[in-house]
């Protein structure tokens, strides 16, 4: 683990036109950190970006949607033209469309597993040759809590979740002879549009959870004191190790209160 200091380091922000995203972006602002900020919504990202100006750093906007393979090549591409290489990786945009597995449709998972999986995963390879460059490199993934205990009607959600953590552990033991160290987020229920956009049904209870502030606050502590992974609340940590220590149980009452 390296502990870094983060400020002059150039980071790319997934996902960075609300909610997480849009938290990180102040957050590593305030610490200096030059941006390369990604997201589908045009208003939203040049708001970010200006955001970050006025906090003192620097931010290039680069719209599009990250499962296209054109978009990730220019995020690259726009920290080395722009800042000389780059330090941080940070994955944060995703996806969730919730819902019973026997009522959905191909299409959906195939949807998931792009935007949550193969996306950031082809976003680290073609950064990776720019990474080794780096000062102190890490790469971020955020995930979920459920991506180590799952629920009901989250299936494919949780599916998602559950392979990006996999290969962020895997890829972290790959990269240590490399220097670089791979940060897994895994934040509990956040208050965001998120699940507005996952789940619109409107008959449904209101999802409570942590602010977006505390969430990237922590993160960014996480990335400055080079840890591995991080689950931030107490309900989340109590689960993930419920679920490991006694998963039937686990599976029975989540079953019954998890959706």
């Amino acid at each position: 683990m390296a502990k870094r200091e983060l400020a002059g380091s150039r980071a790319i922000l997934t996902g960075a036109s609300s909610g997480i995203g849009v938290e990180l972006a102040r957050e590593l602002a305030r610490h200096g950190v030059r941006l390369v900020l990604a997201a589908r919504r045009k208003e939203q990202l040049e708001q970010t970006a200006q955001e970050v100006a006025a906090a003192g750093s620097q931010a290039v906007a680069v719209m599009g949607d990250i499962a296209d393979p054109d978009v990730r090549s220019r995020l690259v591409d726009t920290a080395q033209s722009t800042f000389g290489g780059l330090d941080l990786l940070i994955n944060n945009a995703g996806m969730g469309l919730f819902g019973p597995f026997a009522n959905s449709d191909p299409a959906r998972l195939r949807q998931i597993m792009e935007v949550n999986f193969f996306a950031p995963v082809e976003l680290i390879r073609i950064a990776l040759p720019v990474l080794r460059n780096g000062r102190k490199p890490m790469i971020v993934n955020v995930s979920s809590v459920l991506g180590h205990f799952a629920v009901p009607n989250k299936s494919e959600y949780s599916a998602s979740k559950f392979a990006l953590h996999g290969f962020s552990d895997a890829l972290r033991m790959e990269l240590m002879s490399d220097g670089i160290d791979v940060l897994l987020v895994s934040p509990s229920t956040t208050t965001t549009e998120f699940f507005d956009k996952a789940e619109p049904d409107a008959n449904r209870r209101p999802q409570r959870g942590m602010s977006p502030t505390r969430v990237a606050r922590k993160t960014v502590a996480a990335i400055r004191q080079g840890k591995h992974e991080v689950i931030f609340s107490l309900p989340g940590n109590l689960a993930v190790w419920g679920d490991r220590i006694a998963p039937s149980s686990m599976s029975r009452l989540l079953a019954r209160f998890g959706d």
